[in-house]
């Protein structure tokens, strides 16, 4: 049923598409096959593989850096509450702070390479991926922890068995957001560094009119979020029935 509806959704946008093709200024939105035209032009060139790989590199380790730190930071947070509370204001005070305003030290830290743009994508996604884990452990049933306890079950198992269990829709959550922002910050770290890369090319072809290429980047960009978000979505369900067998 869902994916006969989304077909179907794809549908309706490819018409409103050629309608506004068709109903806008000469060369301002270009039809589907102009710009799958275009998308063909660049693969033969290897202009598009050669900055979806540059592109990818910088996101998927920035994010894989976010998680790497964000969730057992967020566990930290949750789990010590002491450490959780003092720690906290300062996550938020950072969370609140656009990213943008980084980039100047960033750059003048680490250069225009790729160490300065993959910290631009960590930077964006850590923030929510620590926050949720931290919510979540929060969230934890602290009964069924003192009924572990009384068995005699010690820390390690608690987390294990309760405690990140419990926090697993959070953390999905927190994963979702932070590989959307991640996303983004990988778009703004090719911009204002060098110019390479998706962003790169997004800034040739919106610089210079030729809509038809911009159109085909903006696509790919898209579909790289469906892609994340769908990879996600199953490593959720997958978690979900771990979590249910882990409590049975």
């Amino acid at each position: 049923m869902i994916p006969a509806l989304r077909i179907g959704f794809l549908g309706l946008l490819l018409l409103l598409w050629v309608w506004a093709a068709q109903s806008m200024p000469r060369n301002l939105i270009p039809s589907p096959g102009a710009t799958f035209d275009a998308g063909l032009r660049l693969w033969a060139e290897g202009r598009l593989q050669t900055a979806l790989l540059d592109s990818l590199s910088i996101y998927l380790s920035g994010l894989a850096a976010a998680v790497l730190v964000g969730i057992p930071l967020g566990a930290l947070m949750g789990g010590i509450r002491h450490f959780g509370r003092t720690v906290d204001v300062f996550v938020f005070a950072l969370a609140a702070t656009p990213r943008v305003a980084f980039i100047p030290l960033i750059i003048v830290i680490l250069g225009l390479g790729f160490e300065a743009k993959t910290f631009i994508v960590f930077l964006g996604a850590v923030m929510p991926i620590i926050l949720n884990t931290y919510a979540g452990v929060l969230n934890r049933d602290e009964e069924l922890i003192e009924m572990a306890r009384s068995t005699g079950a010690g820390l390690p198992r608690i987390y294990r068995h309760i405690i990140l269990p419990g926090a697993v829709p959070f953390l999905v959550v927190g994963l979702r957001l932070g590989a959307t922002i991640g996303l983004i910050n990988t778009v703004v770290a090719e911009l204002y560094t060098a110019v390479k890369g998706l962003g790169g090319l997004l800034a040739l072809y919106g610089n210079t009119f030729r809509m038809a290429e911009y159109f085909v980047i903006v696509l790919m960009l898209a579909l790289i979020g469906v892609i994340v978000t769908e990879g996600l979505r199953l490593i959720e369900l997958r978690l979900s029935r771990w979590r249910l067998h882990d409590r049975l």
